[in-house]
């Protein structure tokens, strides 16, 4: 079962780091991207080994400047090493550096990232049992906990080019849901 989630990324991807950690959130997946600012007692090295080892997949951000980053490298050194399950999440046109160059990454467009976090908790819902949703109501600010919806409703609601919808269960307002990240959308 997968329930913690490493996120390799280098400083100038930290955006997307960010929305991969709300994403990860809202389906109740712990993820270790902000572990850097944590446990300041232990060295940098320290925070990155630990982090990768306590996880149980490792998601390495690669852009142009992700597949560079000597930090990013080290990182996918370890997990390799230590024989993690990798998704390489890439930007389109980057080739994967040398030690997971055969896997089969999620490409993104840098436009479109949200569907590449789609495709990634599909194959989440494919690899363990994803059953509650977190949601931050986008109009008085709380946080609930409901079930999360069938993958078949996921599917089709992203045919049909809506949103996914629920009801707040504090101000009872509707809240429609981006079907690929379940973060609440709000209509103008």
């Amino acid at each position: 079962m997968i329930s913690k989630i490493y996120i390799a990324h280098c400083e100038q991807d930290e955006p997307l780091a960010q929305e991969l950690a709300r994403t990860l959130w809202a389906v109740e997946l712990e993820s270790f991207s902000s572990l850097y600012r944590k446990a300041r007692i232990l060295p940098l090295g320290e925070r990155i080994c630990f982090g990768i080892r306590q996880s149980d997949c490792f998601i390495p951000i690669l852009t142009q400047e992700g597949a560079g980053s000597l930090e990013v490298n080290q990182e996918i050194g370890l997990a390799v090493g230590i024989d993690q399950l990798i998704i390489p999440l890439v930007e389109i046109g980057v080739k994967l550096p040398v030690l997971i160059h055969h896997l089969q990454p999620i490409v993104f467009f840098p436009e479109a990232y949200e569907d590449a976090l789609g495709k990634l908790i599909q194959g989440f819902r494919e690899l363990t049992k994803l059953d509650w949703l977190k949601i931050k109501c986008p109009y008085c600010g709380e946080e609930m906990t409901q079930y999360i919806s069938p993958q078949e409703e996921v599917e089709r609601t992203l045919l049909a080019g809506t949103h996914l919808g629920t009801r707040c269960s504090y101000c009872q307002k509707n809240i429609h849901l981006d079907p690929r990240t379940f973060r609440p959308v709000l209509h103008q």
